[in-house]
């Protein structure tokens, strides 16, 4: 049998908005009812004003319905909804995934994925979507798509920062289908129709410099990046490894697990990175007592941005490694999964803030390289011209710069 209190707790939300929002506006009102008055409940002010919201939002849904000159479709529509709610936030790492787009999301993390292999992000300055790096032997990469490349069309669709997602998704496909693209490089336009295929997602490479000097090149921080990275190392040391060089540059980040895992191996015991939400509660990561003890040097760019700031902040604040190149992206966010929700959706939402072990806040800020190298023009041109080719290292100086701090340590 119904109670007394739930009927009278019914017809108030009814008067106020339809049934669609019922259940959520009686769940919200019952957490703040204060006093009962007969069949009457007095709620808190921002209670009433939070269903005065629920009432607008439920007469512009009414209006639709009844004189838009179409049949709405409202699974669209209420999708479009929650959009716009996490749009409005201002943050373009904050974003509500459909079922499609979140396991389009999950495959980023997980190693392999059909479409043009393109690693990007959303420039806070100027809200456009940025390459931060095409996959070697990519659909991308081959057809010259180069780091600092700005995607503004997909197909027939005009695209930035707040059409990541979509663009994202419309980029991926099937293998063999082909997709068109505009890309905006410098004041130029470029026009590129790319086949998609199966791209694997590379986490790491490595190689010996020469007899004693070990290199890391991680792209990302993935799942399986802890025991690929811990495998690279044991196999470096095989060959006389006597020193590391790590380079993080056009690492965009990834997961924080495999961020503080990577750094467990190389930081002595103590502090790794620390992050406080909104009530200041403090979460804390911690390095065990093992650790590389090698000379260390750490390549960053302009594109290092998230974790890959974690890993060399922390680095830096203990002293144990030089870090080498440009100033880093400035991303000390930390975003957070909650979902999949019943219908498969999920969000990914900005939850905290981190901060270095010495309290450094490095948002919008990034870390500062302790030698600053810019990559000379000789450089940057044989980039432009063989964009799916490494740089030679005589001709990165800032891995020149690297292995000069090495040696150094080393003697």
């Amino acid at each position: 049998m119904i109670s007394k209190r739930t009927a009278a707790l019914g017809a108030v939300v009814i008067i106020l908005v339809t049934a669609f929002f019922s259940s959520f506006l009686t769940f919200e009102v019952s957490k703040y009812l204060d006093i009962q008055s007969g069949d009457r409940f007095i709620v808190k002010r921002e209670v009433y004003e939070l269903l005065k919201k629920y009432e607008k939002l439920e007469q512009v849904r009414q209006v639709i319905e009844r004189d838009y000159i179409e049949e709405p479709d409202w699974d669209e529509l209420f999708v479009g909804a929650i959009k716009g709610m996490t749009n409005a936030l201002g943050d373009p790492y904050t974003s509500y995934f459909t079922p499609e787009e979140y396991k389009n999301f999950i495959v980023q993390t997980q190693g392999s994925y059909a479409g043009i292999g393109l690693y990007v992000t959303v420039d806070e300055e100027d809200n456009l979507i940025h390459v931060i790096k095409a996959f070697k032997d990519s659909p991308a990469a081959k057809a010259g798509i180069q780091q600092g490349d700005k995607i503004v069309k997909v197909e027939d669709t005009d695209v930035d920062g707040s059409k990541l997602d979509l663009a994202v998704s419309m980029m991926k496909g099937e293998p063999g289908t082909v997709v068109n693209i505009t890309i905006l490089r410098g004041e130029e336009l470029i026009d590129f129709t790319l086949e998609r295929a199966i791209i694997e997602i590379p986490d790491l490479e490595y190689r010996m410099l020469d007899e004693n000097i070990g290199y890391i090149w991680l792209y990302q921080f993935d799942e399986n990046s802890p025991k690929n990275f811990e495998k690279a190392v044991e196999d470096l040391k095989s060959q006389g490894m006597k020193g590391l060089i790590m380079d993080l540059r056009g690492n965009p980040g990834g997961l924080l697990d495999a961020c503080t895992g990577i750094a467990d191996m190389l930081l002595p015991e103590g502090l790794i990175v620390y992050s406080e939400n909104r009530q200041q509660k403090r979460e804390e990561y911690y390095s065990k007592q093992d650790h590389l003890g090698l000379p260390l040097a750490v390549l960053v760019n302009e594109y290092s941005a998230s974790a890959s700031e974690v890993l060399s902040g922390a680095i830096q604040d203990y002293g144990i490694g030089t870090i080498i190149g440009k100033t880093t992206y400035g991303k000390g966010l930390v975003q957070g999964l909650r979902g999949p929700f019943d219908d498969g959706s999920a969000l990914k939402i900005t939850t905290s803030k981190y901060f270095t072990p010495k309290g450094r806040d490095i948002h919008e800020k990034g870390v500062v390289p302790d030698i600053e190298v810019e990559m000379s023009e000789e450089a940057k041109k044989f980039m432009t011209e063989n964009p799916d080719k490494e740089l030679p290292v005589e001709l990165d100086d800032q891995l020149q710069k690297a292995i000069e701090e090495i040696k150094a340590k080393l003697q």
